[in-house]
């Protein structure tokens, strides 16, 4: 039985922790050939020595998508070291949160930064190299549905008090899906989102120690989710538990398959049934 996406180049930023390595490793099961992304080297080597121990393929591209030069040093290593490009999948992101009167046009602009300006910019930098490999496609006669997945929120449907920057940025990441939907469809290209709810992971893991932290781009971050807190939140999903990583790379996972090579513009809430906030 051959594999959904045998063949395929995936990119996904982010996934040398957490749900991106997730989505990753669940990819390059499926035959996908990985360019595999983190901030930091050592956990973006720790995914690709993972899936080529499975007997996959995948290289990595280290470095923070906030950077100016990212998306084409990214793209391109797509193209250098697999000459193609079939998948993207725009994963990376954390939270800094304070209400509104509180927060700093440092946080505002780190969080849109990386969550909006990130995957535009990538995006951008695709679109001539999926222009180009469609039209090689078209002139061959071969037909080849390239897919780009989107990561948003919950937050960014209906709000979250305290996240005024990653609610932004996540409705931002919802108005880009629809609007690429509509240029990329004549490239043979969907667009979609995944919009995530209580995910666990080492950004939300529940912790008594409200002062954990985490260096992201220079900062340091506080992480983690009072346990109490965490529990009130679960209580409040349908299915009555988080999410785990590798649920949320399901998620992902549909909108790369050739059975959803006709849905285009959609957003995927993946919240245990979840409906609202």
């Amino acid at each position: 039985m051959s594999l959904k996406l045998e063949g395929k180049v995936a990119l996904v930023t982010g996934s040398g922790r957490g749900i991106g390595r997730s989505i990753a490793l669940k990819l390059a099961g499926e035959g996908a050939r990985l360019v595999v992304n983190d901030l930091d080297a050592e956990p973006a080597m720790e995914t690709v020595e993972a899936i080529r121990a499975a007997g996959g393929e995948a290289i990595a591209c280290a470095g923070s998508v906030s950077a100016p030069d990212f998306a084409e040093r990214f793209v391109g290593t797509a193209v250098e070291g697999f000459k193609g490009l079939d998948i993207i999948v725009n994963n990376a992101g954390y939270t800094w949160d304070s209400v509104v009167q509180k927060m700093t046009d440092e946080q505002w602009y780190a969080i849109i930064d990386v969550h909006l300006t990130a995957p535009f910019r990538i995006l951008r930098a695709a679109q001539p190299v999926i222009r180009s490999l469609a039209k090689a496609d078209a002139e061959a006669g071969r037909r080849n549905v390239r897919k780009i997945v989107n990561i948003s929120s919950v937050a960014g449907l209906f709000g979250n008090a305290g996240q005024t920057n990653y609610a932004v940025a996540k409705a931002g990441i919802t108005g880009m899906t629809r609007t690429l939907a509509k240029e990329w469809g004549r490239m043979d290209t969907t667009v979609n989102c995944v919009a995530y709810g209580l995910i666990r992971t080492r950004l939300t893991e529940a912790t008594a120690d409200t002062r954990s932290t985490a260096t992201i781009d220079g900062r340091d971050i506080r992480i983690g989710v009072n346990p109490d807190v965490m529990e009130m939140m679960a209580r409040s999903i349908p299915l009555g538990r988080a999410g785990t990583a590798e649920e949320a790379a399901g998620a992902v996972y549909l909108f790369c398959i050739p059975e959803s090579d006709y849905v285009s513009g959609q957003v995927l809430m993946c919240t245990g049934g979840l409906t609202g906030i």
